[in-house]
């Protein structure tokens, strides 16, 4: 089985002599879906961060999709985020743009024809049960239709991997169980790596998975 993330001894910091994540090893394998669970503060979403490069690594190393995190070049982190999804709980939809061309954006990233933005926006907005908002924009949605939105922008390009920091924080209950199968359907179905930080595993979603747990900067795998 592929390894899709890879971290022997990863160190993360903020601050110089504090270190929020310490010496970490584990492996994240193709298909896994990966819980990240810790109190509040405890460098979940900063480990995250890290799976991004949105924070450098300090000590050890790390790998994701084959790319060395320790000094990627910016070419590096362009390709990486070209071929993953990134779903956050503040969305990070483009305001001034409609849900339609919102969710065609990392197509057009990847070069991919007008015609077939339009053909898969229309399937992943039918998917997310957004099709009749496809001409809104975000500030005309609620939290859970923009969150739908994006779980949709983080499917267009056929990622390798999803990352999902705290993806149903700010849900309701209705909103929160499709965002959960959505990203339960990308795992089982089309065979994507789903990492997601929460504070609170969902009880109803019956997947196979397993658990990094954060405590004292420590990190802690379980099956």
């Amino acid at each position: 089985m592929s390894v899709v993330i890879e971290a022997k001894k990863l160190e993360l910091f903020y601050k110089k002599n504090e270190p929020v994540i310490k010496e970490a090893d584990f492996r994240i394998y193709k298909r896994d879906f990966v819980f990240v669970v810790g109190e509040s503060g405890s460098g979940k979403s900063t480990l995250l961060k890290s799976l991004y490069g949105a924070l450098g690594i300090r000590g050890g190393s790390l790998s994701v999709g084959g790319i060395d995190m320790k000094r990627p070049s910016k070419a590096d982190i362009l390709k990486l985020r070209k071929n993953i999804g990134i779903v956050f709980q503040d969305y990070k939809l483009i305001e001034e743009w409609s849900i339609e061309k919102n969710v065609m954006l990392p197509m057009q990233i990847n070069g991919y024809s007008k015609e077939l933005c339009v053909q898969k926006t229309q399937k992943l907005l039918a998917h997310t049960k957004m099709s009749h908002k496809a001409s809104k924009y975000p500030l005309e949605l609620s939290g859970g239709e923009q969150q739908r939105v994006a779980m949709a922008r983080a499917l267009a390009h056929n990622p390798f991997l999803i990352l999902a920091d705290e993806p149903t924080g700010n849900l309701d209950e209705y909103s929160s169980s499709l965002v959960w199968n959505l990203l339960k359907g990308a795992n089982e179905q089309l065979g994507i790596t789903v990492v997601v930080v929460t504070h609170q595993i969902p009880t109803m979603l019956d997947i196979a998975s397993k658990k990094l747990h954060i405590e004292d900067g420590m990190v802690y795998e379980f099956h």
